[in-house]
Formats: structure tokens, sequence, C-alpha cells
């Protein structure tokens, strides 16, 4: 069966895992999740993740998911753009979330990074999802 949008399976896979208490979660891989987990770890909202043999020649990804005295550090993991609705902001317009609280994952022409570091490298691009 084919996958319409893996980033927001990512993201679902991630609230599903954190709702059921799950230490990781484990999903097909792919450069773009590999790119959005990397962000997720150097901003703090995951522990890490790993690659994996999958079988069939298909890697798969082992998510760490981090908690906080037993509470999800993630709060709120949202989709903004989707694929039959694609949202592209400009340096000046990128979303603050929680007033610097959370972070935006934005696609730009340097590849994928959180909102903070495009501004500052004075980048727009795409708003993949907001996280806090």
């Amino acid at each position: 069966m084919s996958m319409t949008d893996p980033i927001a399976d990512l993201l679902t896979r991630i609230r599903n895992g954190q709702k059921a208490g799950k230490a990781q979660v484990r999903m097909p891989s792919s450069g773009v999740k590999k790119a959005i987990l990397k962000v997720l770890q150097d901003e703090g909202y995951i522990d890490g993740f790993s690659i994996e043999d999958g079988g069939n020649n298909k890697e798969e990804l082992l998510v760490t998911l981090r908690y906080h005295e037993g509470r999800p550090v993630i709060d709120q993991l949202k989709r903004v753009s989707k694929p039959g609705c694609r949202v592209y902001r400009g340096k000046d317009d990128l979303p603050t979330v929680f007033g610097g609280l959370g972070v935006a994952i934005v696609s730009t022409s340097d590849g994928l990074m959180s909102e903070r570091e495009a501004r500052a490298k004075g980048r727009g691009g795409e708003v993949i999802c907001v996280v806090s």
C-alpha cells in the first residue's frame, strides 16, 4: 500500500507512541524523515534515533522518545504544510511557536532546519510542522 504523506505518518507515530507511553517507535526510513528527526533531536524533543535493517533491503528508523517526570516532552506536534496545501513563508514571516518556547521545522534551500536557524541564515521556505 502506498503512503501519500510520509511526514504526517512520522508525526502520528510519534504522537501515538507518546500517548501509549512507549520508549521507542519504529517506522520506515526516508531522507526527509531523518532530517526532521535530526532537528527534533537537536532541539531536545527526542532522545535520538537510529537506522536499522528492516529486512527486504529496507531501512527502518527507531526513534527514542523523551519524557520528563513521566510526561512526554512533546506537547503538540502538528503538520502545517500538507501535500494538498503547501505553506511557504519568507524569512521575515516565519512563525514563532508559543513565543519562542516551541519550534517550527522549515524546509529551506539549505535543507531542513528550525525556524530560528532559518531566520538567522536569512532563509525562508516551506513550513513542515510545529512542535511544542
